[in-house]
């Protein structure tokens, strides 16, 4: 006779394993411990080898699904279709999915694109997903990644206040996704179009100073009543006249600089745009080298930590020094750059495409990458050292 759900669901452990036949080759198999799973009983091909296949625990399947699975595999035999190989790759097919998780998907992801980065640009993108995503759905299969999976966890960084981090972490969620679709792991990107669900943000940019404040901003460094370092006060100094970005200056090792040239050379991996870059030296710029080679010729930076020499100074000795002379707010390292972009056309006349190269800007196409390194140099070099005597004029000092 066939069985009932009650049956089933009131059905006792004994001091042995039972079966409760339905019919068909289904039995529900009933163990010493309590648990109950589907089991049915089949020869393939017809005629063949008696062989019992698992289906399912009853919490899982209930009577009618287990009826329906027992009509499948009946089909299946009849397609001639073995069902024990059928579900080992069904089985297969299932560990597959649950391996490919977002996070090994992620860490596929970053291994294939890391090399376009420089080193603090692995770190910082590694850093962030460990962060920010990995917690939220680092362990959720691929093929199970739903969008509010993703917005969800997205919004969890908006909630801290951090809108442009938040639209930051989402390029890296959605090159994950589409590197998933190239790779036939999933076949639609969920991240795709997510932004528009995200709030909006303004650019900031970098605290900076006006023409006309310079001079003054001179004359509190040069009279330094903050009693800065004579090490700080000169960083700030080249920094001013190389206006590079504060890590690669700090960073900077004495085999990049060439006092012959006057030349000081960035490698790729020290360069936002993974390109080597020329930077002019101005006379005042090689006055200064010179004054930190006497310092620290004999180490491998030219800019080394105070109690470690092996590493560089600390990447906020800069912004420290600019906050004691009382510019908290008002300017930063990296400002400087912006600065002297003004300067340079506004008030020395030069063109825009030779100051944004000197600034050193990720070029927009390969035709632009082709020349970065060298382009226009002769007129740089010119534009660097008039822009060295703009800044005597307005009071710098040398060391």
């Amino acid at each position: 006779m066939a069985l009932t759900d009650i049956q089933c669901r009131n059905a006792k452990a004994q001091p042995k394993a039972y079966r409760l036949p339905d019919g068909g080759g289904l039995f529900l198999w009933v163990t010493p411990s309590g648990g109950k799973i589907w089991r049915m009983r089949y020869r393939f091909p017809k005629g063949g080898k008696e062989t019992t296949i698992a289906i399912g625990e009853y919490k899982s399947f209930s009577l009618a699904e287990a009826r329906e699975k027992r009509a499948e595999i009946k089909r299946m035999i009849a397609e001639n279709i073995n069902p024990m190989t059928s579900k080992r790759e069904e089985l297969e097919n299932v560990k597959e999915e649950l391996a490919n998780t977002f996070k090994d998907v992620a860490m596929l992801w970053y291994e294939h694109n890391k090399d376009n980065w420089v080193e603090r640009t692995q770190g910082y993108v590694l850093r962030r997903l460990e962060q920010k995503i990995f917690p939220h759905i680092g362990n959720i299969p691929m093929k199970q990644i739903k969008r509010k999976d993703i917005l969800n966890a997205l919004r969890k960084i908006e909630d801290e206040g951090k809108s442009n981090l938040t639209h930051k972490i989402y390029s890296y969620c959605n090159g994950i996704c589409k590197y998933a679709c190239y790779e036939e792991i999933i076949e639609v990107n969920p991240a795709s179009e997510l932004s528009s669900s995200l709030k909006k943000y303004k650019t900031t940019h970098h605290a900076a100073l006006e023409a006309h404040e310079i001079p003054a901003f001179i004359n509190t460094l040069e009279r330094n009543n903050a009693r800065l370092y004579e090490t700080t006060r000169n960083a700030i100094k080249l920094l001013m006249l190389t206006f590079v970005r504060t890590s690669e200056l700090i960073n900077a090792r004495w085999d990049e600089i060439d006092f012959e040239n006057a030349q000081w050379t960035i490698p790729d991996d020290r360069m936002k745009m993974d390109k080597s870059y020329i930077i002019p030296l101005s006379r005042q710029s090689i006055e200064l080298f010179k004054y930190f080679y006497e310092l620290h010729g004999n180490r491998e930076f030219v800019f080394p930590n105070r109690n470690d020499p092996r590493r560089t100074m600390s990447n906020s000795t800069i912004l420290r020094g600019l906050y004691q002379l009382g510019y908290k707010g008002k300017l930063t390292g990296h400002g400087f750059r912006g600065t002297a972009m003004s300067v340079i056309m506004e008030k020395l006349g030069y063109r825009y495409e030779v100051a944004d190269l000197q600034l050193a800007h990720a070029p927009k196409d390969k035709m632009q990458a082709a020349y970065a390194r060298a382009i226009f140099l002769d007129e740089r070099t010119k534009m660097m050292q008039d822009w060295a005597d703009w800044l005597d004029k307005a009071g710098l000092k040398g060391c």
